[in-house]
């Protein structure tokens, strides 16, 4: 599956096939998924940032981070440092999400993407 932003800079874009709407609105129902948007809100995080500020195994940590990169919340990026120890880090890749139905199309979900982040220090390249 793609995920669901056409971009950075505040485009909208809709999921309007059933098992995409699913996939994400099943993503958002976990509450391990949930403590992690709510976590890189502000600043990209590594998975083993995320794994101690959400208290969660680093193993399930990984998993969590696969589901919202599929589903296109996060966004997987290169943190470059220095030393050359090199790790992924995830950032919020939307902004919103509304939920409407209507007449023709039925179930729509609109998403806003948010302007990708950029931890502090750190040189960010996509990975791949």
């Amino acid at each position: 599956m793609t995920g669901p932003h056409g971009g950075p800079g505040g485009e909208r874009s809709q999921l309007t096939e059933e098992a995409e709407i699913e996939s994400l609105l099943g993503t958002l129902e976990d509450s391990d998924c949930r403590a992690i948007i709510e976590a890189t809100t502000s600043e990209a995080l590594s998975a083993s940032e995320l794994s101690d500020r959400c208290d969660l195994p680093l193993s399930t940590t990984y998993r969590k981070l696969d589901q919202l990169t599929e589903v296109g919340v996060l966004d997987e990026r290169v943190r470059l440092s220095r030393s050359g120890q090199h790790t992924s880090e995830y950032t919020l890749q939307i902004e919103s999400i509304q939920l409407s139905v209507d007449p023709e199309s039925g179930v729509v979900l609109q998403i806003s993407d948010d302007q990708p982040l950029q931890s502090d220090g750190s040189l960010v390249a996509g990975a791949d």
